[in-house]
């Protein structure tokens, strides 16, 4: 292993829960409005098994998407300039989106002290390193939380946009943040939270695939992929050195793993 792909929100940075609260605020209040117009009852999204199935760690439109097809729900797709309050797939992702930045205003950007620890373990081990995040939101949640001096490169939902790459569980962002580094996939370890993504890395060929379970869902992270889970990046390291540098954490956990 030669570089490491690690996703944001829920790895590196604790606004997997913003996005969750943001999420169900936006979906039961679209899911109540047309609950009061059809009489249909009226059945809440559930931030847990509903978050983690069909929004977490995918770009905003396929997560609306997603979860709405769960319902048998299927809305016009707009465009990615919708207005907040548009009935389309991308309107309901922008509404989403605004309530996101309120609470990232309010309550700021937190990260995961284990993860800065891997994180400067891997820069001191010489590993390259890279952000690779569904979100669109990505570089201001990159220098909010400070962590700009131990990423080399990002690829977030806007660059996702622009150069045309298919969202979580497709490969096509971190086969787009391997290239950013000039490394090979197969020299590359991914670390991610959500299924999606961790699907996303082994559909990519990555040498080694890290699953970081923060929501009890240690079996499912397996199933999609994931060669080993832990609780926290921290767990990767020497508990006898915390110095030790990642690149031997890494190849210590692959090698227990089993993979090549």
């Amino acid at each position: 292993m030669t570089a490491c792909l690690f996703d944001l929100d829920g790895v590196l940075t604790q606004t997997a829960r913003v996005h969750n609260a943001a999420w169900t605020q936006t979906f039961d209040e679209f899911l109540r409005q047309r609950a009061t117009s059809s009489g249909e009852p009226f059945q809440p999204f559930d931030p847990g098994p509903d978050y983690n199935r069909y929004v977490d760690g995918r770009p905003r439109a396929d997560g609306v998407r997603s979860f709405l097809a769960s319902r048998g729900i299927v809305l016009p797709e707009g465009s990615p300039d919708d207005p907040p309050d548009a009935d389309t797939v991308n309107g309901v992702g922008n509404r989403k989106n605004v309530l996101l930045l309120q609470r990232l205003r309010t309550s700021g950007v937190e990260v995961y002290p284990g993860s800065v620890r891997y994180l400067e373990a891997a820069r001191t081990g010489g590993l390259r390193r890279a952000v690779v995040t569904a979100s669109a939101n990505g570089r201001e949640v990159v220098a909010a939380a400070g962590l700009e001096p131990l990423l080399e490169a990002r690829v977030d939902g806007l660059v996702a946009r622009a150069q045309g790459l298919r969202g979580k569980p497709h490969p096509d962002t971190f086969l787009a943040g391997a290239r950013l580094l000039g490394v090979d996939p197969a020299h590359a370890a991914v670390f991610e939270d959500a299924l999606s993504g961790v699907a996303a890395g082994r559909a990519g060929g990555f040498g080694y695939v890290v699953g970081v379970d923060r929501v009890g869902q240690a079996d499912e992270l397996r199933a999609h992929g994931a060669d080993v889970v832990v609780t926290d990046l921290a767990d990767l390291l020497d508990v006898a050195d915390p110095s030790a540098p990642a690149r031997a954490a890494v190849r210590r956990s692959a090698g227990e793993g089993g993979a090549a």
